[in-house]
């Protein structure tokens, strides 16, 4: 201490680590700790600056900032989304690294942070703020500027960034960093970037910096008079479509959506972030929507004349690439926080928070319902889509397992709570469409970045953040063959995970996909190059990875039948320790379609007859696309 007890002298790292430690959320009056931990790989960028400050908080206080050991940058930025996510962030990780690879290793994470608006706060280090030592160990040099790093990279994919050149900087980046993790519309990636001789610095800083703060959620209501003007508009729709989107189900507002569609009759729609806001079987539920939807969803879509959008960013799968809405008088109403997104399709922006604004909604709707023709249509609808489910589920494959059949024995498996996790492939669109969720919080796809790699990673921060649920992660062989090393952290961390790694010995959506644009599955099989034609369609490649996730410490069951799969699910979930489940899939069986378009250019021009018939399709489908005004 100095001055009396007004300043303490700490270094820069300690001083953040203390900070941190000393954050908190509140929402609705209950609090929690911000900062859950700190994800970290420690390198000579950050080992004797906010490393030391790590060590130190753990002699004083192990609890107020635990530190987690990872085995990929990258992938400590998926496990902290994965448990903000399921904490509906209002509580995250931090995440340290070194300079150079460890850095930029961060960028993927942070752009898939940002693109799903989920808090990280990421702490890299960087070059030497007094340049004395400059060229350092794995330092851009740049010619044009001595001020600039590769954590320069990290500013597009970041909602803050700031660099910490002089201990004094800290305070108002620190506070400034929490203002946007804990806005959330402003909510993402965001980096301080420290110079590694400055963590080592120490300063004076004054005691109010380290007190507990509490930063207060809010829940915005609606202006009164846009309030007016949306009931006005519903209230005038024929055939209204609710449209739910992941801030349904981060602001908590699953039963004030149930209770408007049960009092309104409003036929509810599901992006994939916000499957899960009804549950499947609620009599106002029509699934999911969009290029991976259901036809139910898509139907009335298409003759929609109101579209109620509520925590939705509509992507182009949402929207089916601006193709699903096909009324030419479609109007929209957007219940958001964020105007950015509630401004969208020139509709009318209710900036607002969802639960808020649905309550509000309902009260002044009060007595106001759809016609009874069309929520039989509704119902009629949903119910013809579940028996397209009932068979997708029971359905076989020429070769191995049917990919819909693992996905029945996942579903059933997962139970009432059980969280299902996936991020990339085909499994994306075909649990969209196909998952039964009964719990919000039951489905957890990752699809605003589709970050392949993002599974095992996230399954580790979903676990923490809810241990009393079980974890299924589902992953490809591609997305393993990206990321898989966070079992190791799992292990280590005694965080039980459910891993069930579906074979399929290739890219099986992008092969799909391939196919659908005329390229012919072009070197989407992991296979042989073929000696006579240089093409890469030889034998499979004897690549085992059941093997490889036993060497990084998971139990491992192989499955070669439906019944064999039901049986390792069992046994898994019965288990204490990470239990990889290895089952192969026929790439060739798909899923039921959605029936609605994705925007692929496909070559104008081409020798080839496939890309010839696909440009032809493609040029078919151009014209439902438009612009909402």
């Amino acid at each position: 201490m100095s001055d009396g007890a007004s300043t303490v002298r700490l270094t820069v790292g300690q001083a953040l680590v203390r900070f941190l430690a000393a954050q908190w959320s509140e929402r609705d009056g209950v609090e929690q700790r911000f900062f859950a931990g700190c994800f970290g790989i420690f390198g000579h960028g950050n080992v004797a600056g906010v490393g030391q400050a790590l060590a130190q908080a753990a002699h004083a206080d192990p609890d107020e900032l635990p530190y987690y050991q990872s085995r990929n940058e990258q992938a400590m930025v998926h496990a902290a989304v994965g448990f903000a996510r399921m904490r509906d962030r209002l509580q995250t990780f931090a995440c340290t690294t070194s300079i150079g690879p460890g850095a930029t290793n961060l960028v993927t994470g942070a752009a898939l942070a940002t693109i799903n608006r989920i808090p990280v706060l990421l702490l890299p280090g960087d070059i030497f703020a007094t340049r004395v030592a400059n060229p350092v160990l794995q330092e851009l040099e740049d010619p044009r500027s001595y001020d600039v790093s590769v954590n320069d990279t990290l500013r597009p994919v970041s909602r803050y960034w700031d660099r910490i050149n002089r201990p004094e900087q800290l305070v108002p980046a620190a506070l400034a960093a929490m203002r946007v993790l804990t806005d959330p519309a402003e909510t993402g990636a965001v980096t301080l970037a420290l110079p590694q001789d400055v963590q080592a610095e120490s300063h004076d800083w004054p005691v109010e910096f380290f007190a507990r703060r509490v930063w207060h959620v809010a829940r915005p209501v609606p202006e009164p008079a846009v309030l007016d003007r949306a009931v006005e508009l519903i209230r005038s729709a024929r055939r209204p479509l609710l449209v739910a989107g992941g801030g349904v189900i981060y602001s908590g507002a699953t039963q004030s959506l149930a209770d408007f569609a049960a009092a309104t009759g409003v036929p509810v729609a599901e992006t994939q972030a916000g499957k899960g806001s009804l549950t499947w079987d609620h009599p106002a539920a029509v699934g999911a929507i969009g290029a991976t939807g259901t036809t139910a969803a898509n139907e009335l879509a298409a003759q929609a004349d109101v579209v109620i959008g509520v925590g939705t960013r509509y992507s182009d799968f949402t929207t089916a690439s601006r193709s699903v809405f096909a009324n030419p008088d479609v109007r929209f109403v957007n219940v958001n926080v964020a105007s950015f997104d509630a401004a969208k399709h020139a509709g009318l922006a209710v900036v607002a928070d969802a639960k808020a604004a649905l309550t509000a909604l309902g009260e002044r709707l009060s007595g106001w319902q759809v016609d009874t023709d069309y929520r039989g249509r509704t119902a009629e609808l949903a119910g013809n889509w579940q028996r397209v489910v009932d068979g997708a589920y029971a359905a076989t494959a020429p070769t191995n397992l049917a990919q819909t059949a693992v996905l029945d024995a996942v579903n059933e498996a997962a139970g009432e709570r059980g969280v299902v996790i996936n991020a990339a492939g085909s499994m994306p669109g075909e649990l969209h469409k196909l998952f039964r969720a009964r719990d919000p919080k039951q489905y957890h796809v990752e699809y605003g970045y589709s970050c392949m790699g993002y599974e095992i990673a996230a399954g580790l921060g979903v676990r923490m953040a809810a241990p009393d649920r079980e974890v299924i992660v589902l992953v490809g062989d591609g997305s393993y063959l990206m990321l898989a090393q966070e079992i190791v952290t799992a292990v280590q961390e005694n965080v039980k995970l459910t891993i069930v790694l579906v074979q399929n010995h290739g890219y099986a959506s992008i092969g799909s996909l391939s196919e659908s644009v005329g390229s012919e599955r072009f070197a989407t099989s992991y296979r042989y190059r073929n000696p006579k034609t240089g093409a890469l369609d030889g034998d499979v490649l004897p690549v085992d990875l059941a093997a490889n996730a036993a060497s990084l410490g998971a139990d491992v069951i192989r499955a070669g039948s439906l019944e064999e799969l039901r049986s390792a699910l069992a046994k898994a979930r019965e288990a204490t320790r990470t239990t990889l489940v290895h089952v192969e899939t026929d790439p060739l069986t798909g899923a039921p379609d959605s029936q609605a378009w994705w925007d692929v250019p496909v070559a104008e021009v081409s020798t080839l007859e496939a890309t010839q018939r696909a440009r032809a399709e493609y040029d078919k489908n151009k014209p439902s696309q438009r612009h909402y005004l």
